[in-house]
């Protein structure tokens, strides 16, 4: 089961480092040599290009906003049978837009397996600030823990284990 883990954000956007911050995390832990732990930031050329790479399961680790208290974590699986792009840019060389990026894998022939997104509701966006929020700093070690339930889950349904695990 090849898995990539990666993060995605801003460091000079506040809440928006999650991801990077969520992996700095992972990359304190073990993984098994099919499972990939990258920051990419907001490069997101270089992260489409990898999940083209012929990945099982990528899991998205980035700031999510949808209307919950500040710090929540979700787990997220994203519908992928309509990436169609609508016309605009599809993918920003300064920031990163998942959706953009799964859409720019797509246009390039890449095959969507299983996609995940770990999301933490930010408390602050768009601002010139370096380092989380207090909540969101939090959150932290909640997201590490429920992407290393949710790497063991895959591992196992690969190879027909039951390893257990939970997540929202």
């Amino acid at each position: 089961m090849r898995i990539l883990v990666a993060g995605i954000g801003n460091i000079f956007f506040g809440d928006d480092a999650f991801g990077v911050e969520v992996v700095r995390g992972l990359t304190q832990r073990e993984w098994p040599g099919d499972v990939r732990v990258e920051d990419f930031g907001i490069r997101s050329y270089d992260l489409a290009y990898a999940i083209m790479d012929g990945y099982d399961a990528v899991i998205l680790i980035d700031a999510t906003s949808r209307g919950r208290p500040a710090g929540t974590v979700s787990l997220i699986e994203p519908d992928t049978s309509d990436l169609e792009s609508d016309g605009d840019e599809v993918v920003n060389a300064h920031s990163m837009n998942p959706v953009r990026v799964l859409q720019m894998a797509r246009s390039l022939g890449g095959e969507m397996q299983r996609i995940y997104l770990v999301g933490c509701e930010p408390e602050v966006l768009e601002t010139e600030e370096i380092g989380l929020s207090a909540s969101v700093q939090a959150a932290v070690p909640q997201a590490v823990e429920m992407i290393g339930s949710l790497v063991s889950e895959l591992c196992g349904k690969a190879t027909g284990l039951s390893l257990g695990g939970g997540h929202e």
